[in-house]
């Protein structure tokens, strides 16, 4: 590999809504209490999108604090991707909305659809496509969703889960031997079932009948993909290093989608990454989708916590069913340095170290 190949992460942003939704009014609409949803979940909090704000609202607001980061004009980006699975509308593609909405006029903009494995995806396909274009070339890739317009507030099953927010990260050429390393997708079409919006598809288009029966609501299986989880996600992560030829001892830091603190907390001790640091940001922000990691990255980033050099390790597992993970040794810090004003302001992030 040679610099003009070298691709990563050189400045992150997210945006989190106003509203905060505690424990107490999920439980009252889903019939449990607060002190369940937290025993199960590890969840306290999450944040609720304003009336007004749709997907690409929230994804235009981490991008442009990316991008503030990096000192970048929106001009100077030839790509972006969201991955989302609360997209704006069924067509266009929500990235198309937030070019507009960011003036990125030079940059070509679509979307990606790996449900909560989607910024994983998004990244990887980013960072392939960069390495074909001019050396001056930037990508941006957002991970937004707005999942409180697609729960069912009754159904303990999922509406505990969910809280709403937007990551982005502006990829770049890096220095040889930092930047992306490795990277790995794995797709699981059999199981597809075990997470879904059943209607308003192709295959049963909206009507009064779908309407009725709730199947335009976010469905899931939460025996299934815990399962799906704990056989996959262990699996995944040791291919990843073997491909890249990297002891687990290696990797400093950890970011996982952000599920479940207890699924999480379950499935750590399989990864093997006794060395590492995982961050979660969950307790105060709930699961949100395709974002969570993207503004974990941010949050950590802006407190400090990852030095130059340092190996990270990102994993998104969700509907599909799908598994990404990707290497990176980190470059950010010396591209764009949170300043000690981002480092205060920055929410507090639990973390399980090794």
């Amino acid at each position: 590999m040679n610099d003009q190949h070298a691709i990563g992460i050189i400045s992150t942003g997210s945006y989190l809504p106003a509203n905060v939704v505690d424990n107490e009014e999920v439980a009252r609409r889903a019939g449990v209490t607060a002190q369940w949803i937290e025993r199960k979940t590890g969840i306290r909090q999450r944040r609720r999108a304003a009336s007004f704000e749709a997907t690409s609202d929230l994804a235009a607001a981490a991008a442009r604090c990316a991008l503030a980061q990096a000192g970048l004009d929106p001009e100077r980006i030839s790509l972006i991707l969201v991955a989302t699975s609360t997209p704006d509308h069924p067509q266009p593609a929500t990235a198309s909305i937030v070019q507009s909405l960011i003036g990125a006029r030079n940059a070509a903009a679509f979307d990606v659809n790996a449900v909560c494995s989607g910024f994983v995806f998004a990244l990887t396909a980013a960072e392939r496509m960069l390495r074909a274009e001019p050396e001056d070339s930037y990508a941006l890739v957002i991970g937004a969703d707005v999942y409180s317009r697609i729960l069912d507030h009754s159904d303990s099953k999922t509406a505990i889960l969910f809280g709403d927010g937007a990551g982005a990260v502006v990829l770049g050429r890096v220095p040889t031997g930092q930047g992306t390393l490795s990277s790995s997708l794995l797709t699981r079409g059999d199981q597809h079932g075990l997470i879904s919006v059943p209607a308003g598809g192709s295959r049963r288009p909206a009507s009064a009948a779908t309407l009725a029966e709730g199947g335009h609501f976010f469905r899931m299986d939460g025996r299934g993909v815990r399962g799906f989880v704990q056989e996959n996600l262990p699996q995944a992560v040791r291919a990843l290093l073997a491909k890249a030829g990297t002891a687990a001892g290696e990797v400093h830091h950890f970011v996982p989608h952000q599920a479940n603190g207890v699924m999480l907390g379950e499935v750590w001790p399989g990864l093997g990454l006794d060395a590492a640091t995982c961050h979660l940001t969950l307790e105060r922000l709930g699961n949100t989708g395709a974002a969570s990691i993207p503004i974990t990255l941010d949050l950590v980033h802006r407190q400090g916590a990852f030095a130059e050099d340092e190996l990270l390790l990102v994993s998104g597992f969700g509907g599909g069913m799908s598994v990404g993970s990707v290497l990176l040794r980190w470059a950010a810090t010396t591209h764009a340095r949170p300043s000690a004003a981002e480092r205060q302001d920055a929410p507090l992030q639990l973390v399980l170290a090794g």
